[in-house]
């Protein structure tokens, strides 16, 4: 999949276009995504970073990075993605320049939406707007119940499994893996320690079951209480697993929310709960 960030990137070819922000892709956005891919020519996405809402001062916590939002869109099936910077300055482009500079420009034919997209100046345009300049502009139904808001609830609520049916897929976390306090490898369970982007969202605090890749993984989300943290940590334990992640950017896969963080009254006794945090995630099911 090729990924640019010029309109001149990218190669002159009729182009079936997904246009939309895209954060998370979830099961709303792989229909529109779906509906580019089918429509038979070149299927590629027009998406926006930095987010147009943060761009426009607003806080949003955002389900995925862009690293793994193009990942997601490239198992979509897609071919090209056109990555635009999403500047005040865009903000105020009237819709038709936009049409022209952006859409038409990169040789869409085909341009597919959610119900309901907007863009451009006072987000004055739309899919009337682009047939009235010529272009086949199609209407993809929202899919009921799934948005990127509901999602974030369910994830700051800890309700991974929830998200997990929103999204189609399990609510991830991903991040480079550095030093942390080595403290799990005296315990007999050593932990990466991942540094996420400060504008992805992580969810609520506890110990989770999850996975990173075919490994499952016991996953410590909070500031651990027993030892009298006060910064946040992101802890992933891969099961049957040795070597050095230090560097590498793992992507951690939460399916269940095992348990509240806490301090215990012994490290002995924390190492008995986190042996039963490890049989649990054993046990668990992904979500679907």
């Amino acid at each position: 999949m090729t990924v640019a960030r010029r309109v001149e990137e990218l190669e002159q070819v009729p182009r079936s276009v997904a246009l939309g922000t895209f954060d998370g892709v979830h099961r709303g956005h792989r229909a529109v995504v779906r509906a580019a891919v089918d429509a038979g020519l070149r299927p590629t996405v027009v998406t926006f970073h930095p987010h147009p809402r943060t761009a426009l001062g607003n806080r949003v916590e955002l389900l995925s990075s862009l690293e793994r939002r193009l990942e997601l869109l490239r198992d979509c099936g897609v071919a090209d993605v056109l990555v635009v910077e999403f500047t005040p300055e865009l903000a105020e482009l009237p819709p038709e320049a936009f049409a022209r500079e952006v859409l038409v420009a990169a040789g869409a034919e085909i341009v597919v939406a959610g119900s309901g997209f907007r863009f451009g100046r006072r987000r004055s345009g739309d899919l009337e707007l682009l047939r009235s300049l010529g272009l086949d502009a199609r209407q993809v139904p929202l899919v009921e119940g799934v948005s990127s808001t509901r999602i974030r609830r369910h994830a700051q609520a800890g309700e991974v499994e929830a998200a997990a049916r929103l999204l189609g897929r399990p609510l991830e976390v991903d991040g480079i893996v550095v030093s942390g306090d080595r403290r799990g490898g005296t315990l007999g369970f050593p932990t990466a320690n991942l540094a996420v982007d400060p504008n992805v969202l992580v969810p609520a605090f506890g110990i989770y079951a999850g996975a990173v890749g075919d490994r499952r993984a016991a996953v410590s989300i909070g500031v651990n209480p027993h030892y009298g943290g006060t910064e946040r940590r992101v802890e992933a334990f891969l099961l049957d697993w040795e070597g050095d992640l230090y560097g590498k950017r793992l992507v951690v896969e939460l399916w269940r929310r095992l348990r509240d963080e806490r301090a215990f009254g012994s490290e002995a006794e924390l190492v008995e709960q986190i042996a039963r945090d490890v049989e649990a995630t054993r046990a668990a099911t992904r979500p679907a």
